[in-house]
């Protein structure tokens, strides 16, 4: 390990701030300078040399089937907004991160931290929306647990959801798999979710006009094996952070270039204005219906093909490509022709969007 690896030293009085949970360069040093080397014993990963992190982990193989296995936790204000709630919203979120492993999800496990003096009947109506969603998506909740915390001690409620899943033959993906002359396809727009919370929360007026695009995306990943089997080299669901922050990590971990076109990118009207007038950068805004596929160039207008015809899919575009150098670079050429370079979250921009 070099220098230029080792975690910065934390200092007396330091504090978690917002910004390190938003899924962003604050959140990756949090877990590379403390969590990781506090947890595994080691020295620290540092930015520079790091393993991929990826959303799940495949578990070591028990007979010709290998496990993932995701837990995630969902602290959403407000409980409900357009198109979901903290209860759908826990599913489809540990659904997707499992299916981003090139895994079918078969199980949840469901964690539930009450605030003293929640309605009974909000709890309800989450509860029956989290079963409904885990229903429709044929996943079975099969164990968990309940806390009442006093009041004040929690925000209204917390989920905390572990996914198992069997991956798919044939496909192998991960954070690391990129290489140079891969194609970047996008499953459908951007920024509907985090703009959506956002709207309902502070009342801007925009939830009128858009829901959240939370969904499960296990059946499109599905036709994505199925059309691209081991040329499917990356599944990423551009949640924290927005496609900047995901295509970053993807970058920083395959060491390679990842180049965007902005003027291929769906962004709904009312996302956009949302945006302009917030000052927000729609690539930094969270999703939780759409994710990012890398696959080799051969098998891209294949795969492309199959993603429209899924569930899911009808809107997927191609967005870029993959570039040998400089390794951990996102560009991005403007709708003016020029290029920029896409940095991934700095901070806190969307707080609480899952």
């Amino acid at each position: 390990m070099t220098a230029l690896e080792c975690p910065l030293p934390i200092e007396e009085g330091e504090v978690v701030l917002l910004g390190h949970g938003a899924g962003g360069r604050l959140s990756a040093e949090l877990l590379d300078d403390l969590l990781l080397p506090a947890i595994s014993g080691s020295s620290g990963h540092g930015l520079i040399g790091r393993v991929p992190l990826e959303d799940a982990a495949v578990l070591p193989a028990t007979g010709s089937a290998e496990l993932v296995v995701s837990t995630d936790s969902f602290v959403v204000s407000p409980l409900f907004f357009p198109g979901g709630d903290i209860g759908s919203l826990s599913v489809h979120g540990t659904i997707n991160d499992v299916a981003m492993m090139g895994a079918m999800p078969t199980a949840l496990a469901v964690s539930l931290i009450i605030e003293e003096g929640l309605p009974l009947a909000t709890l309800e109506r989450v509860a029956r929306s989290l079963g409904e969603a885990a229903r429709a998506a044929g996943v079975a909740v099969v164990t968990g647990d309940t806390k009442v915390v006093n009041r004040g001690a929690a925000d209204q409620l917390f989920i905390t959801t572990t996914g198992l899943g069997t991956r798919l033959p044939g496909i192998r993906t991960s954070a690391a798999y990129a290489a140079p002359g891969d194609v970047v396809l996008l499953s459908g727009p951007i920024g509907l979710h985090g703009t959506t919370v956002l709207s309902t929360r502070e009342g801007l007026g925009f939830e009128s006009d858009i829901a959240t695009d939370s969904r499960p995306l296990h059946h499109l990943v599905r036709a994505i094996a199925e059309a691209g089997s081991s040329a499917v080299h990356v599944l990423r669901d551009p949640t924290r952070g927005g496609l900047a922050t995901t295509l970053n990590e993807i970058a920083r971990d395959s060491a390679v270039t990842v180049e965007i076109d902005e003027a291929a990118i769906p962004v709904p009207e009312a996302v956009a204005a949302a945006c302009d007038l917030l000052g927000l950068d729609i690539l930094h805004v969270a999703n939780e219906g759409c994710l990012v596929a890398i696959v080799a160039a051969d098998k891209a207008e294949a795969v492309l093909s199959a993603m429209h015809a899924a569930p899911g899919g009808e809107g997927a575009v191609r967005i870029g490509r993959v570039a040998d150098w400089p390794a951990g670079r996102v560009t991005m050429r403007t709708l003016v022709g020029a290029r920029r370079v896409v940095d991934m979250l700095a901070g806190e921009q969307l707080p609480r969007i899952c």
